[in-house]
């Protein structure tokens, strides 16, 4: 079993930053492909970006791409979504996500095992 804690979120305004962070338990962290998904009120769950296992192979949206960076701490089982120049429409629930095997990249929401309880973002206008 795999517990994900995100933590981080909270009120900015608009071209604000916020970084988010992910703990998770297991001695196999670094064997876990990551991502980092959103939700926003009446909204799918969209995918925001994506770190492999060892950092070499990262994704992201294209609503996020040049803003937006993911990373991750091995030695920490931590992952993080730095957030610049944040807007108004990033405003969501954000949850990290853990896909225990492959060595691929991850775009799904079903391509993974485990969810963190989500943290709330809110970009004030």
């Amino acid at each position: 079993q795999v517990q994900l804690v995100e933590s981080g979120g909270g009120l900015v305004q608009t071209g604000g930053s916020l970084r988010l962070s992910c703990a998770a338990s297991g001695r196999t962290f670094s064997s876990y492909a990551m991502g980092w998904f959103r939700q926003a009120p009446g909204k799918e769950r969209e995918f925001v970006a994506f770190i492999s296992w060892n950092g070499g192979l990262t994704d992201y949206a294209a609503s996020v791409k040049g803003r937006f960076t993911i990373s991750r701490d091995n030695a920490k089982n931590t992952v993080y979504l730095q957030m610049n120049s944040l807007k108004p429409e990033d405003t969501a629930v954000y949850y990290c996500a853990a896909r225990v095997y492959g060595r691929g990249v991850y775009l799904l929401p079903n391509d993974y095992n485990y969810w963190g309880q989500g943290t709330q973002v809110t970009v004030s206008s």
